[in-house]
């Protein structure tokens, strides 16, 4: 039997940390007397960020006093006291490699299940100021745990703690803790723990698409090796007065590494610092060259520079197709096709691919005239040749913008997959209007123009500034180029990792951790190489880093 020894609680402040303000309600205080728990929440206590903690599957999370004491020794801290590790629960005899998911305990006169392990976040390591925190809470198989309330109920310091329910399987808060996070996982585990029922939606599908990788392919389909090659130009053609087409083939005749429909290229220009930008794959994916169609940008460099000294025989440099925005050929169910200006570029690559099978295809295109509108005798040939296809464009100028109620009366196919891109409003509003008429989220496949969205958990957002260079002296180190950012900047020592950096200079970043445990900052390596100041628990896949643990060892290139 355990025992309840704190309860704490703390409401959500805006915290000063690396320069930024962080919105957060891991500083939790111990209360005396009883305190009345909820579905949602504990009376006096809140979350900062709902996307990873808080809500009904995570309404209590519980830590124990024999980690503390684990963590006093570990740590050499004296300093450490009930709430420390941000726990609403501070408790005896409930140690992570014994409780289960999916146990049921009475605490006071409420009951309690087990959903899930904690999510390793940089708050907790914010909070103690021991940045290392999220990586150690999981390599030493201490994480604690969440649990959802069954029965509301008043619960105080001193109740006994009793088990109710064992969870299906039994599996351990550490093992499945290790499962998701650590290498050499156990297949057997993997099945059974997406058998219960009690895991949290979110670690559910996690486990899901982890056990669907292992039974496939090993190795994601977007993969690509790094560095670039020389790529001469074989021909050139101005689809409208604002886009041109460009072939490219090997420069020493070799074969080019394949592409998948939908994938881009990064190419490098000269210069000093070389330009870097990506351009959509718009040509057939079995041919044996490469086509990008560039739209000129008054303000883009490259493809200022593209227009201005293209002509065949040129030679620029690329790196090998990549991206995970691509057809898929999992099933014949009907494919529809969504872009705007100058995003029909991948999507015709998939078209072309479309165009040797029987699939039912829709193609749906926005421009705002006529004038604007490539590739019209192209996939005019096309959609010609395919007996199952159909196409609709649309002039904004005339016909305003594609709104729910026009893509409602075209009856597009519901079962479909949708593959969407051009710029995000578009995107954003094409996506909820398709998600309204019935389309399955998970079959709507979008791709972005330049960066991706931040993923800066509990970070205050201000305002968005464009990336720049940081402040301060330059740096003397390698060469670092956030190609989706079209930015260059030198490294320096006085930044931690290279998401350091890249918060200094705005690129939009991606992270939770911050120190090389959950994979959210994995960015793929375009050219260039990689040295981890503090080791992940796992690498990530062939040519990815996670920039948080991350510093360059040579000039590189990053898909950032």
């Amino acid at each position: 039997m355990g025992k309840l020894v704190s309860v704490n609680v703390g409401m959500p402040r805006d915290v000063q940390w690396h320069a930024k303000a962080v919105h957060t309600g891991i500083w939790k205080t111990p209360v005396d007397g009883p305190v009345m728990v909820r579905r949602l929440n504990i009376d006096g206590d809140g979350q900062g960020d709902l996307g990873g903690h808080g809500g009904e599957q995570r309404a209590v999370l519980v830590y124990q006093t024999e980690s503390y004491d684990f963590w006093r020794d570990y740590l050499h801290r004296e300093d450490l006291v009930p709430g420390h590790f941000g726990e609403n629960f501070t408790v005896s005899g409930l140690p992570d490699d014994e409780v289960c998911i999916g146990d049921r305990y009475r605490i006071g006169d409420a009951e309690f299940e087990v959903t899930q392990p904690r999510v390793t976040c940089f708050r907790v390591g914010m909070r103690l100021s021991e940045p290392r925190m999220p990586n150690l809470l999981v390599s030493q198989r201490r994480p604690g745990f969440y649990c959802r309330v069954i029965r509301e109920g008043r619960v105080r310091a001193g109740d006994d703690i009793e088990r109710t329910r064992r969870g299906r399987h039994e599996l351990s808060v550490a093992d499945v803790d290790a499962l998701l996070y650590l290498p050499g996982r156990n297949l057997e585990q993997l099945r059974m723990i997406v058998d219960v029922p009690e895991l949290s939606p979110g670690w559910q599908q996690s486990f899901t698409e982890m056990l669907a990788a292992h039974q496939g392919a090993t190795t994601p389909a977007g993969t690509a090796p790094s560095g670039f090659r020389r790529l001469r130009v074989t021909a050139t053609k101005r689809e409208t007065p604002a886009v041109l087409s460009i072939w490219m083939t090997s420069d020493d005749d070799t074969p080019l590494p394949p592409a998948l429909p939908g994938q881009y290229l990064t190419v490098r220009i000269p210069g000093d610092p070389a330009q870097v930008r990506s351009y959509s794959l718009s040509g057939d994916p079995r041919a044996a060259d490469y086509r990008i169609s560039v739209k000129r940008e008054e303000h883009g460099a490259v493809s200022r520079w593209l227009h201005s000294h293209i002509e065949p025989g040129v030679v620029v440099e690329a790196a090998a197709p990549r991206g995970d925005f691509y057809l898929t050929e999992d099933d014949n169910k009907p494919v529809v096709l969504m872009s705007a200006g100058i995003g029909a570029t991948p999507v015709l690559a998939m078209l072309h691919a479309l165009s040797a099978g029987g699939r039912d295809v829709w193609w749906l295109h926005t421009t705002r005239n006529r004038d604007s509108e490539a590739f019209v005798a192209e996939v005019d040939e096309l959609i010609a040749d395919m007996p199952h296809a159909i196409r609709h464009v649309f002039y904004t100028e005339t016909q305003g913008r594609l709104d729910r109620q026009t893509i409602a009366e075209l009856g597009l196919p519901v079962n479909g997959a949708v593959y969407l891109c051009g710029p995000t409003p578009f995107m954003t509003d094409m996506r909820a209007a398709l998600t309204t008429l019935g389309f399955d989220p998970g079959r709507i496949h979008s791709e972005l123009f330049g960066a991706r969205s931040a993923i800066n958990p509990g970070v205050v957002t201000a305002a968005a500034r464009p990336p720049h260079q940081p402040a301060g002296e330059p740096g003397a180190g390698p060469a670092i180029t956030f190609a989706r950012s079209g930015l260059t900047v030198n490294w320096s020592t006085r930044y931690g990792s290279i998401l350091e950096i890249a918060e200094a200079c705005d690129v939009p970043t991606r992270f939770s951790c911050r120190s090389g445990v959950c994979h959210v900052c994995v960015t793929s390596v375009v050219a260039g190489t990689t040295t981890y100041i503090q080791p992940p628990l796992e690498s990530p896949g062939p040519g990815e880093v996670l920039v948080c643990s991350a510093a360059p060892a040579s000039d590189l290139v990053l898909d950032l």
